[in-house]
């Protein structure tokens, strides 16, 4: 009787196991064409516009050609407007630029990409945690042995 039993215990434990859920919540998102790969951020993903504390204000001295060294902050706001704020160093210590607008994150949450007319800067940053990389004309990450110069910190 009691081998009986441990077999039917058994046999129920194992179909209840094999069962497909019916409850949509338990079974996870569903994976079709609208949602797999489309560079779209959907809701819960892991990036840095929605894991990182990005908002605030960060600097460097910024490597240029013909004066000594570019001061560079860049405040981000969480209302996405951005200020730029540049001082030439070695020319005219005068020389300040400030340039405010909006930015727009890319379709990755991985980058900010500042509107309007901002100088010769092309105004697109890679955001990390208490980071942000300045990136070239193309939007590539600057490589090299000045690499970390590109790299401004929050404040």
């Amino acid at each position: 009787m009691k081998n009986a039993l441990y077999l039917i215990f058994i046999i129920v434990a194992f179909q209840l196991g094999c069962t497909k859920p019916t409850d949509t919540k338990m079974a996870g998102p569903e994976i079709n064409s609208d949602n797999l790969d489309t560079g779209k951020v959907l809701p819960g993903s892991d990036n840095s516009q929605t894991s990182v504390d990005w908002a605030g204000t960060y600097f460097n001295v910024l490597p240029c050609a013909s004066c000594e060294g570019i001061e560079t902050w860049v405040t981000l706001n969480p209302d996405n407007s951005f200020q730029l704020k540049t001082n030439y160093l070695g020319l005219n210590d005068a020389r300040e630029e400030i340039f405010t607008g909006k930015f727009e994150w890319d379709s990755s949450g991985s980058f900010v990409q500042f509107k309007g007319l901002i100088g010769d800067a092309p105004g697109k940053y890679k955001v990390g945690e208490n980071r942000i990389w300045h990136l070239d004309q193309d939007g590539k990450q600057i490589k090299g042995e000045l690499a970390d110069r590109y790299i401004l910190h929050k404040k």
